[in-house]
């Protein structure tokens, strides 16, 4: 493609300065001008109002009304597509998790954070589950798909497209998910030697929570003799660290049938039945009224409060209520892991409504680690709206 007949979008004055600073997002509010009609998903050049060259990403009619892909001007075919996701994959080998024998699942693109806005990829065990939140992502799939081809070879298996829940309504419905390259492949994982169960077709986001990989590692080397609580436990990952690192007894709990009965089949993948563990469909909330006094651990692990700024201060109280119960209901001397993936919720705001539910609750409370996502979701110092995951290990007296 020539960039000569790229569409051109010229911003305000003085609305280029985020770009300078390689902030990868333009919003509408920024732009004065637009040359060249581009439609939902077209590749653009973002000049500032001094006609100046700020950086070539994908158009979208919406707030985020350009997602920055180069810096530099670039012919947007399959090398450039090949090349960033090289890049991705050799951090990645840097890592040291793309040929590890005891983890063979992993993130392979984050978004903003691999220069890749809008673009998601999971590496599931020779299956790739790509996710595209963008409609300029989701019409390069096919080029996409092609360079996880040319990179692993004949060790991938499939490449299964999830986007159908992560894109525009307006886009998402002329779409469906399914297979790009291969078909139905091998859903069994390892994760530091633990055995995972995966339904990228019908479970949550690309199947599996990869995020919290180093936080159940976590759970698992301070779990040994305790009685451990995993609330919102989904496919039972935390359960499962917790049973390895030799806990006397477990109790996994979520307020879906669905995800209960998969975390009952990985328990039962790494135990052969022989775990003392208990599975509960219930609402945690009420699970932790009822449970004060007995675990040694408790882990609060739930789905984002807030999706959206609108929803923030709901979302903080929601945090607060959680750990009030979870930091009430814990036994004295024990841990409470807890955490928040609510992107709108920064690390501070989240840090003050644990803070206020230990006043509630009245207990001594000491912040033994602040905690993350892994490096296979790496942050760009230029977006730090990438840093979604937040957690505490909390010791409570």
């Amino acid at each position: 493609m020539n960039n000569a007949i790229l569409p051109n979008i010229i911003l305000a004055s003085g609305k280029e300065q985020s770009l300078r600073r390689f902030h990868p997002w333009v919003f509408s509010g920024a732009i004065k001008k637009i040359n060249g009609n581009p439609k939902d998903g077209d590749m653009v050049e973002v000049f500032s109002s001094q006609s100046q060259y700020l950086g070539t990403g994908h158009y979208q009619n919406g707030s985020i009304a350009v997602r920055i892909v180069s810096f530099t001007r670039i012919e947007p075919g399959r090398q450039f597509w090949q090349s960033k996701i090289r890049d991705a994959y050799n951090y990645r080998a840097m890592l040291g998790i793309t040929d590890n024998e005891r983890t063979n699942v992993y993130r392979l693109v984050y978004g903003e954070g691999d220069g890749l806005p809008g673009l998601i990829i999971d590496y599931y065990n020779g299956s790739a589950v790509f996710q595209a939140h963008s409609i300029g992502m989701h019409r390069e799939r096919e080029a996409i798909a092609g360079a996880l081809k040319e990179i692993y070879g004949d060790k991938l298996k499939s490449v299964y497209d999830k986007s159908h829940e992560s894109i525009a309504e307006r886009y998402a419905g002329h779409i469906s998910n399914g297979y790009i390259f291969g078909n139905d492949a091998e859903k069994q994982v390892r994760e530091n030697g633990n055995l995972f169960s995966i339904d990228w077709e019908e479970g949550q986001k690309t199947g599996f929570f990869i995020d919290q990989r180093e936080n159940r590692k976590l759970v698992g080397e301070f779990a040994g003799g305790k009685k451990v609580l995993d609330c919102f436990c989904y496919a039972g990952g935390f359960s499962v660290y917790a049973l390895k690192g030799g806990a006397s007894e477990v109790h996994s709990v979520d307020s879906s049938r669905t995800a209960i009965e998969l975390a009952d089949r990985n328990i039962a993948l790494n135990f052969a039945g022989k775990a003392n563990q208990t599975s509960r469909v219930a609402d945690a909330f009420d699970y932790l009224k009822e449970s004060r006094g007995e675990f040694d651990i408790i882990v609060t692990d739930p789905p984002a409060f807030a999706k959206h700024r609108d929803a923030k201060h709901s979302a903080i109280m929601g945090y607060k209520r959680l750990n009030a119960l979870a930091i009430s209901a814990v036994k004295p001397g024990g841990l409470v892991f807890t955490f928040s993936c609510s992107q709108v919720v920064d690390r501070n705001l989240f840090n003050g409504a644990v803070t206020a539910a230990a006043l509630e609750a009245g207990r001594n409370v000491r912040i033994m680690h602040r905690l993350s996502q892994p490096p296979d979701h790496p942050v760009s110092i230029f977006h730090p709206e990438g840093e979604y995951l937040k957690g505490l290990m909390l010791f409570v007296e």
